[in-house]
This record gives structure tokens, sequence and C-alpha cells, in this order.
């Protein structure tokens, strides 16, 4: 079995000097298979095309609500994501990019002079540091420091994805939220597929069990996730689908914050009411696959659910009654509302 060290070689090798544009993807992992947000689709016209070409996101990793925050992505590649979320944070907000492959930070810090200036801005409010996602001071991140972290394919890349999460809840503030899309499977991956090169750099060969996930949020103290979206992933190659086709991978975007969960959804009698407060979504607000707030209709919440949009920078845009004095057993989160928005005609993807 390869050490940490040589599977972090051999992923800097495949995103450094194996794949130069992401047309030289071999599977469907690495290609944004959500469709991006439409208010967001116009700033994908102001980013620089090599940029563009050098992005190997799964997903669309864009939560609402960041105009000033400090947002950071893990594994940012060539800044795609990066140079998005700059216009959406505003001048005075940061996003700070972390990636390991020279290569990649090297385009991502070729462009920030044009951006800033594509952006309007005076000085720019991207930095792109080097830096080692399982250890986040690498980068100069402290605790407590981070509105936002997203990550678009990335985690499933390191051999320590443990140490990933507990830095990730080490350097959020508190209420801060982790937003992640990555590869996500059905059952564990095998071992000897997991240091296959070629599968490693396809993001499959770290793909992350869904229970493994779970257990793993729980071992650093986070005992709720919630799903945005799953999509299956199919393998365009003949090797890939005979080393790995019996294997279910799904391109996946998950939510949770860094709050004291249950690791059940209990019932306290919450009730929210979301304010349409949120300018690109003035008639409803999704907070994950089963729970959309129409605007001013209330909503019966668990305790969980409470403290997501109670703690959070969404506090601003809800009211909610109801306290943690009575307790009246679990609570069924299993209704799945109709969400605004969303149309199955449509199939943009943003890769």
């Amino acid at each position: 079995m390869k050490n940490s060290k040589q599977v972090r070689e051999d992923v800097q090798e495949y995103y450094g000097k194996i794949l130069k544009t992401k047309n030289d993807l071999q599977t469907s992992a690495c290609c944004a298979a959500d469709a991006m947000p439409a208010y967001l689709r116009p700033y994908l016209n102001n980013i620089h095309e090599e940029v563009q070409s050098r992005f190997y996101g799964c997903a669309s990793t864009f939560p609402s609500g960041l105009y000033e925050k400090t947002v950071v992505d893990l594994g940012c590649g060539s800044g795609r994501d990066c140079y998005l979320l700059a216009q959406v944070v505003g001048p005075n907000g940061l996003v700070i990019g972390i990636d390991m492959t020279d290569e990649q930070l090297a385009v991502a810090r070729k462009h920030i002079s044009y951006h800033t200036s594509k952006f309007n801005l005076k000085i720019p409010n991207v930095d792109f540091r080097k830096g080692w996602i399982e250890d986040l001071a690498t980068a100069d991140l402290e605790d407590n420091s981070v509105d936002v972290i997203i990550s678009n394919c990335v985690v499933n890349l390191s051999p320590d994805k443990e140490s990933v999460f507990r830095e990730i809840f080490r350097v959020l503030k508190p209420g801060g939220e982790l937003y992640l899309s990555d590869v996500f499977t059905g059952r564990r991956v095998p071992d000897p597929l997991k240091i296959d090169p070629v599968l490693l750099g396809e993001c499959l060969g770290g793909a992350l069990y869904i229970e493994d996930f779970r257990r793993m949020l729980a071992k650093v103290g986070c005992y709720d996730f919630r799903t945005i979206s799953k999509t299956p992933i199919t393998l365009n190659n003949q090797d890939i689908q005979r080393k790995a086709g019996m294997i279910d991978f799904y391109s996946m975007t998950v939510r949770t914050f860094k709050c004291d969960f249950e690791d059940i959804c209990e019932n306290y009698g919450h009730v929210a009411y979301y304010q349409g407060t949120i300018p690109e979504f003035p008639h409803g607000f999704t907070l994950d696959d089963h729970h959309y707030f129409q605007t001013e209709i209330p909503a019966p919440v668990c305790g969980n659910t409470y403290k997501m949009i109670s703690e959070s920078r969404f506090a601003d845009h809800f009211k909610v009654t109801g306290d943690f004095s009575t307790h009246f057993g679990p609570f069924d989160c299993s209704v799945v509302p109709v969400q605004e928005g969303i149309n199955s005609n449509e199939s943009d993807a943003c890769c």
C-alpha cells in the first residue's frame, strides 16, 4: 500500500503534468453535473478562458448569503470557483484558494490582475496560497477564522481525510459552514483501486463510502449533514469500467455547519419562517433536498435544522420560534417539498 506522500505525489503528477485541460478527463466524475444557479451564470463570462479550461470540479459549489464573508476553497486548482465567488463576496469579502499543485496555482495567480480589473475592484479580493488541506496551518489559517469552506471534488484525493475534516472544523467560525461537492460511493472502494494512479486522478480511487463520511464527521464532533444533490457518475473509459464498474459512484453536494448537533433529528417544537431577504431567493430558500422554506410560511423544523438556520449566517433571514425546554421525540424529516427553481428540463452543466 502506498504511503500518504506517494499518493500526494501521484495526485500532483496527474493534475500538474498529465491533465492539461478538462477534456483530458476519462470519466464524468470531475465534470460538474449540477446546473449552476441562474443568478451566477453571468459571472462565468467574466472569468478568463485559461482558468475555466483547467477546472476539474464535480458539481456546483456555491452556497448563498456570501456577501462580505471570508470563504476558503480547498483544492482551488486554477481558481475558477474562487474568481466566481469573488464577484459574490464583494470588495469587502475575501476568497482564499488553497492548493498543493504549483502548476494549478501558477494559472490562478497569473490572472489576478485581469480579474481585479474585470470586477472593477481597487485591490484583489482573492488570495491563492500553497498548502495542504490536511494541515491548514500550512496556508496560515487560524482557529475560528472562516465563515464558509467550499471544496469541489478534492477531498477524495486526500490520503488522510479525517485530518481534512478536523482542520475544517478547527478554522470555521462557530456557525460557519462546510459546503462540499465530491465523489461518494454506496460501498467501500477496494484497497488495490485506492492506489491506482488513473482511478485516483479521476476522483474515483479515493471516493468516500457515504457511511464512512458520516462516521468521520462524527469523530470530529459533527453529527449531522445534509444532502443538496446526488447524481450518478458514468464510467466512459472501458479500462476504468472493467476495474471499478461494480461500484456505484455519485457526485454529491452536501452541507453542514459548526454547531452542537444531536446525532438524529429531534423534535422540540421549533417553527421557522423564511423572510425572503436573500436577494437571489425572494420566494423561498432551499436548505437541502428535503427542506424548502417558502417565504413567510411557517415550517416545523427539528432541533438540528433550527441550529443550522439560527446559529449561522442565515439567522438574519429567518424568524424562529421555540426553544429546547420540551422534547417531543424524534422528528420526521422524510417529506420532500417542491423547490423553487428546480426544472427537470434544465441541464446546463457548469464545466
